[in-house]
């Protein structure tokens, strides 16, 4: 059973931030479009020069801090992955097309551009914690979620979300992460990151089955990351109120046991209703709610630091809709109430949805909430 103290801190009163925003930063680079500009699908750079069309519509322009991206140096690299693999991708640069595993290839300046993701995700990471921002969302490509120490996997080049908590445990001494993962896709990059590791909590909902295959209930860490691993894998046709309610009911008790001193989510978008890998239903406005259920759990356990890093999303306008949806949410411009989270959960409640059941189960001897 993982030994924490219980919480002693509260939610901030909600009526002291009634006429508050958030400092909500966002990194965001025209470079990200440089990874496959040619011909890339359906990761595809078209994802952010949407996204940032958006972040400069008259509704949004200037409501964000903006972090400049920096370049990964390779022994930040090395902190995760191989050396050799590192040396691999390097050598792709220049290359018109390079295939490094069936899923994943790079163009001229995927390198280039894969160290600028994750020297991104550091960036957020040292605006919030040094007070820069509140919380902040890095608007990246490529995605690493799937991304293993010596391969490419899924469109991920190097794991954006790993290379983060490793910056964030070295630098700022940090005891305790946790990196929730909503993309459809199990991040089976992250967890193998981990899964020995108790400093870092993972938390993942993803369809299943689906690519890559990993992510069962039963995989819940080992040695000193036994508990610490946490997989819901969800049925085809999921929605808002079966992702509130694994939310609600599993990860928000334990992630208030476990007291993260920093919450980064591996944002993907492709449980939209829209999207045309998945077969989930999440809404905008689901988004939103679990969004706001992280920010609450961050409220509560570490003074509000979130930082959201890009992974999946192939519908345009449902991605964009989305994204909008959470920096909107992240600044505190809308707030999804406790009522609507409540009226989530009862719909998912009326179709006795067994997932929560199994995972408790199978948690119940690491976590003492259940």
């Amino acid at each position: 059973m993982i030994d924490i103290l219980p919480l002693q801190t509260v939610f901030p009163d909600r009526r002291e931030r009634r006429f508050m925003t958030r400092r909500t930063g966002i990194v965001r680079d025209n470079r990200y479009l440089r990874h496959g500009a040619h011909y890339m699908e359906p990761e595809t750079p078209r994802r952010l020069e949407a996204i940032y069309a958006m972040l400069d519509t008259a509704a949004m322009k200037e409501k964000f801090i903006e972090i400049a991206p920096r370049h990964a140096e390779v022994e930040e690299l090395k902190m995760f992955h191989e050396p050799a693999y590192i040396e691999r991708v390097a050598g792709t640069t220049g290359k018109k097309r390079v295939s490094l595993d069936p899923d994943t290839e790079t163009t001229e300046e995927s390198y280039d551009t894969a160290r600028l993701a994750a020297g991104g995700v550091m960036n957020a990471v040292d605006s919030v914690m040094s007070g820069d921002c509140d919380n902040a969302f890095a608007l990246i490509r490529p995605p690493g979620h799937h991304a293993d120490a010596g391969h490419a996997a899924g469109f991920c080049i190097f794991n954006n979300v790993v290379l983060g908590a490793l910056h964030a445990l070295a630098k700022h001494h940090l005891s305790r992460i946790l990196i929730g993962d909503w993309d459809m896709h199990h991040g089976n990059g992250t967890q193998d990151a981990f899964y020995a590791d108790g400093r870092v909590l993972y938390f993942s909902t993803h369809e299943f089955p689906a690519y890559p295959g990993t992510g069962r209930v039963e995989e819940t860490g080992c040695e000193a990351g036994t508990g610490c691993t946490i997989n819901v894998p969800l049925a085809p046709g999921a929605g808002n109120a079966q992702y509130v309610t694994v939310f609600k009911r599993i990860l928000e008790p334990v992630a208030m046991h476990f007291r993260p001193e920093l919450i980064l989510l591996s944002a993907g978008f492709d449980i939209h209703e829209k999207d045309p890998l998945g077969g989930m239903k999440v809404t905008e406005k689901g988004f939103a709610a679990l969004t706001r259920i992280l920010m609450n759990i961050a409220d509560a356990c570490c003074g509000g630091k979130l930082v959201a890093v890009l992974e999946g999303g192939y519908n345009l306008s449902g991605l964009t809709e989305s994204v909008k949806a959470v920096l909107l949410e992240m600044r505190d411009d809308t707030r999804i109430s406790d009522e609507d989270i409540g009226r989530m959960e009862q719909a998912a409640e009326n179709r006795q949805d067994p997932v929560c059941e199994r995972v408790v189960r199978q948690q119940k001897p690491y976590w003492p909430v259940f």
